[in-house]
């Protein structure tokens, strides 16, 4: 008798051993970091501002040679005067093949025989977005551009320099790759950085290359500019037919922006850092992860609720959205 009422407490016991030992391999392997860093090259899109701009210099700091992309000459020229003389800008625009051309060649004679090290596609926008019946195909095809199409020809093009140096890849996706909450191409581009990073990752572990995926949650970027996004909708909501107006109702507008509002008010974080520091780990770390959640709501809101019924999903978003006035 004395055997059997012990043995629950044996099991405990067990599984708890079990898990300490798993812990301490995890925690092990996630902090083990790779030799050389000064010697390595990183390319990162979108550095003019935001995630992009902080992982900029945060690579610099580190020791990385960082080789930082700018949409325009005056983020570049901010960039280089913060930034140690070992960084280097270079004008790109994702949307533009020449463009992609003309940096591959200055990242090739930067790199030489090393071949480059890390890619960090982090250049985003967000608007337009909204409600779907609001928006045109344009609309979704400008988003998809930058966010999905533009980061895969920039991926092909430097892929074989990443190959040569058996190197990392970091997609910086969403938790919005995981649940569609707004209208418009956001979303169905990061649900497509999702498919094209697991695809990549697959078909270049054969290489030694590793890829990752950053899914952040709301942080106060310029994705979330939250003039940028009300002055568009405003526009949308004025061009729109009347009769479409109608069947949202008067104060749909309105009640749209202020619950948007609240929503970041309450959500997005200021501290980027979050985001940029999983960006170093899938750099420097020994053992990258495969995706890194950044942010407080990522972590306990949006990833649980992932995994949730769909129809949990749905019930939750509509304390999101204004409802519908009848007329």
């Amino acid at each position: 008798m004395v055997f059997f009422s012990a043995d629950p407490l044996w099991c405990w016991l067990s599984l708890g051993a079990v898990a300490l030992v798993a812990a301490a391999v995890w925690f092990f392997r996630d902090s083990g970091h790779i030799s050389g860093i000064h010697e390595k090259h990183v390319l990162v899109t979108g550095c003019d501002s935001g995630f992009g701009n902080l992982a900029a210099l945060q690579l610099d700091r580190r020791g990385f040679r960082v080789l930082a992309a700018c949409l325009t000459e005056p983020g570049a020229s901010r960039l280089r005067a913060a930034a140690s003389p070992r960084l280097k800008t270079l004008l790109l625009n994702v949307t533009d093949s020449a463009s992609i051309q003309r940096a591959l060649e200055r990242v090739r004679s930067e790199t030489g025989e090393r071949g480059l090290w890390g890619l960090v596609n982090n250049a985003g926008i967000s608007v337009p977005i909204g409600p779907t019946d609001w928006l045109q195909l344009e609309d979704f095809m400008k988003v998809l551009d930058v966010n999905l199409i533009g980061l895969i020809e920039v991926t092909l093009k430097f892929l074989p320099l990443l190959k040569k140096a058996q190197g990392r890849v970091v997609n910086v996706a969403s938790i919005l790759g995981r649940l569609s909450l707004i209208g418009g191409g956001y979303c169905l581009s990061k649900w497509g950085v999702e498919a094209f990073s697991d695809s990549l990752r697959r078909d270049m572990m054969h290489f030694g290359m590793k890829v990752s995926i950053i899914e952040p949650g709301f942080f106060k970027t310029q994705v979330t500019d939250l003039s940028l996004i009300e002055d568009d909708l405003k526009k949308r909501w004025n061009n729109l037919p009347a009769e479409v107006r109608r069947t949202y109702g008067d104060s749909y507008l309105q009640d749209y922006i202020k619950l948007q509002e609240l929503s970041m008010k309450i959500l997005a974080s200021s501290d980027l850092s979050k985001v940029t520091s999983c960006m170093q780990h899938a750099l420097s770390s020994r053992s990258p992860r495969t995706r890194y959640a950044a942010g407080w709501d990522a972590k306990f809101i949006w990833i649980p609720l992932s995994y949730l019924p769909t129809c949990v999903a749905d019930v939750f978003m509509k304390f999101l959205t204004p409802s519908i006035k009848e007329n």
